[in-house]
């Protein structure tokens, strides 16, 4: 297949990239500067422009916009760069894939869709949640409408992604290497995760899995507390994890609103539709997980 992609040099697409093209796919790359190469094509989400005959011979795109959602606080304005970043990246390549007929469009989205569960367990015929996260999910799904009478659209409801360069594991590693770490609050919160190995497996299986569509959950298939992936984390380092963090330590540093959506509660998310259409998993529990990212 021709595959083109967008937020290509984020942490999924720098691993994603070499593993299709290993796969015997031709990945086409979109850029927001000049193109310099013979693989990238420009292009202005903001303005709605994409380079002419930057679509030619496409078969599918994957979009991974968004900038970082825990970079920064969360201020009035770096809340709507977080939503813009996504909505308006989806609507471009959405029309895009209408305008051309383009057979697949596979969307970013977020496990924070659900917002906080508790104990109870949701997979894709759930409901959207409540909060930030959560509405900011609902409208970049919701932006890919374009492309869905013309277009297969596959929404990736992707967990905290575990890799070995970089992500919530590269902040958290120095500190539970210091022996800092230690779990959140109660610990009792639901943390989705899933490994960079699956979730640059599952895409490339959705890519040529022509008969899923919709959302899919992209979190490992046993779900984890925070106590659960703290203990697993320390084990992994060999690190003991004595200092639980107190919810008010975490909101003087992070905000309120921030940390309660993202560490101080969450979903209990699994990921049917990867089980059904028979997706196997590398890593099907999060020390497995953490075990093979840290080794690295």
């Amino acid at each position: 297949m021709r595959v083109m992609i967008a937020g290509a040099s984020g942490l999924i697409g720098t691993s994603l990239i070499p593993h299709l093209r290993h796969g015997g796919h031709e990945v086409l790359r979109l850029v927001r500067r000049e193109s310099r190469a013979p693989d990238e094509r420009t292009w202005d989400p903001p303005a709605g422009r994409m380079q002419d005959g930057s679509m030619d011979g496409v078969d599918a795109i994957i979009n991974l916009c968004g900038v970082g959602i825990a970079d920064r606080r969360w201020s009035g304005d770096r809340k709507q760069a977080i939503k813009d970043s996504r909505v308006e990246p989806s609507e471009v390549l959405a029309a895009a894939a209408a305008a051309h007929r383009t057979p697949t469009l596979i969307n970013a989205s977020g496990i924070n869709f659900y917002g906080d569960t508790q104990d109870r367990e949701v997979d894709e015929t759930a409901p959207v949640g409540t909060g930030f996260l959560a509405e900011v999910c609902r409208d970049w799904e919701a932006a890919t409408s374009a492309a869905q009478p013309t277009t297969r659209v596959v929404l990736l409801r992707t967990g905290a992604v575990l890799s070995p360069s970089g992500g919530m594991l590269g902040k958290l590693r120095p500190l539970f290497s210091l022996m800092l770490g230690g779990r959140i609050g109660s610990g009792r919160q639901y943390m989705p995760w899933i490994s960079l190995d699956d979730e640059v497996g599952a895409i490339s299986f959705l890519l040529e899995n022509q008969d899923v569509s919709g959302p899919v959950n992209m979190v490992g298939p046993q779900p984890a507390t925070n106590a659960e992936f703290t203990e697993a984390l320390g084990s992994a380092l060999r690190r003991p994890t004595p200092f639980p963090v107190p919810p008010p330590a975490l909101k003087a540093v992070l905000g309120a609103e921030m940390a309660r959506e993202l560490v101080l509660t969450g979903p209990r998310a699994v990921p049917s539709v990867l089980d059904k259409a028979g997706y196997r998993f590398q890593h099907r529990t999060v020390a497995d997980a953490l075990t093979a990212a840290v080794g690295r």
